[in-house]
């Protein structure tokens, strides 16, 4: 008799975590994703200001599971479910063909774990003007763009044609935002500026702009109003109250009148549900997000699990944040109640347990609040350390993560500045059979 098919749609924390529970389970296991790897996605933004390489913070998702025989990977682009039929239909991406039943896969149960992606609020100008940090491709073409910037303003003789290449306008005040501008600011104020000594680099402004009255919102008012202090302290601009409204032409504008000449804008400030869920026609709530049970299934359908950034589970009079922890404990819940299901036992409501929040400034400085315990400077630092080493996947990786921290704290150096783009593959060819052939050009 066939083990049941779980399919898991998504290799983020939540669906990673959902797919180690259930590897060596009497459960077939199928793990969908557009990439062939998991990443840890708190570090992105050390990929994108030149501390660690994109290897560093990714790991193949095969390589997990290599002891697991009843989970597989598929490299492919969920397109839809057929709820009726129970059928997962799947596109390959970046040429990678499809291994059997064309484009579909079978399911007894399948657990939506798609994640997030970057919400503009509909305002154009920033969805086509800023940069984002949600994933590799973003995180390597802000580093490019940022190095670019400087070489841009070495060339320029005018001070004031120069300036705008030296101003960088970061939005969101949140955890992102805020480590986002620490990193910046040392890689500019203690690697940039041994790299450009015809460069005044103490022009250089970088603005966090926060559109409620507090850095990191979610956090305690006093650890908020700490980080603050902490970027100011390093010359780092910090609006709050402030929205921005346009970016045009170079020009930035904000709520208030305020607006300023940047060739760059990071966007940090909030996220919204994969644009996958909206063609589901599933339940969902006023954010987008999709409306659970307490066992974490999906309304209307009983074999259907959404878990993560997409989940709409009630948390203290609203939703679950979306973030790396919640989603690791709905995935090891979603796959306890699929063992449960299939063993015709009742199901365990999802409960949360809160192990805290954190955020880094830079060296020596960051703001945690565990439970009770609230830690700020250097003792927040070292726990932020401690944490970030713990959750990464793979010893080699930890080991790399390790040395490159290492290695910028003594040296003050960040070895990273390489401006290059990787040129895209040449598509695969596929024969009578549906076997890939070679591919042309060679």
């Amino acid at each position: 008799m066939p083990l049941p098919r779980v399919v898991i749609v998504g290799a983020g924390f939540g669906g990673l975590a959902c797919a180690r529970t259930l590897a060596g389970r009497p459960v077939e296991v199928v793990l969908v994703d557009r990439h062939n790897y998991h990443l840890f996605t708190p570090l992105l933004y050390q990929v994108a200001s030149s501390l660690l390489n994109p290897s560093d913070i990714a790991y193949p998702i095969r390589a997990v599971f290599r002891r697991a025989r009843n989970v597989r990977v598929w490299a492919g682009e969920v397109t839809g479910v057929d709820w009726e039929r129970r059928l997962v239909h799947v596109a390959p991406v970046g040429g990678v063909p499809q291994a059997e039943e064309p484009g579909a896969l079978g399911y007894d149960y399948v657990v939506l774990a798609m994640g997030s992606t970057s919400n503009y609020f509909g305002n154009a100008s920033l969805a086509a003007a800023a940069h984002g940090l949600k994933d590799l491709g973003e995180a390597l073409a802000l580093r490019n763009h940022v190095l670019r910037c400087f070489e841009a303003a070495a060339r320029e003789r005018d001070a004031a044609r120069r300036q705008p290449w030296l101003n960088f306008v970061i939005v969101g005040g949140g955890p992102t935002g805020v480590e986002y501008a620490g990193a910046l600011w040392e890689l500019v104020r203690l690697v940039l500026v041994k790299d450009f000594p015809e460069l005044d680099l103490g022009r250089v402004r970088i603005v966090l702009a926060e559109a409620r009255e507090q850095v990191l919102p979610t956090f305690p008012k006093a650890l908020g109003d700490d980080a603050e202090a902490r970027l100011r302290k390093r010359g780092i601009e910090v609006w709050r109250g402030t929205r921005v409204e346009q970016v045009a032409g170079g020009l930035v504008t904000f709520s208030g009148g305020r607006s300023l000449q940047a060739r760059t804008v990071v966007w940090a400030a909030g996220v919204k549900p994969n644009d996958l869920v909206a063609r589901l026609g599933l339940r969902t709530t006023r954010s987008g997000r999709v409306r659970v049970d307490p066992y974490l299934r999906v309304e209307g359908h009983e074999r259907v699990f959404a878990i993560g950034d997409i989940a709409a589970v009630p948390y203290r009079g609203g939703e679950m944040p979306q973030l790396s922890a919640p989603a690791m404990q709905e995935g090891r819940c979603a796959a306890r109640n699929i063992l449960r299901a299939v063993r015709g036992e009742e199901l365990e409501a999802f409960r949360y347990i809160d192990k805290g929040i954190m955020a880094t400034i830079g060296r020596h400085d960051a703001v945690a609040q565990l439970g009770r315990w609230a830690l700020k400077g250097l003792m927040g630092w070292l726990t932020w350390l401690f944490v970030h080493l713990y959750y990464i996947i793979g010893f080699r990786n930890r080991v790399a993560v390790l040395l490159e921290w290492a290695w910028d704290y003594f040296r003050y150096d960040r070895p990273v500045r390489l401006i290059e783009r990787a040129r895209e593959p040449p598509a695969l060819e596929h024969d009578a059979s549906g076997s890939p052939a070679a591919p042309r050009g060679g």
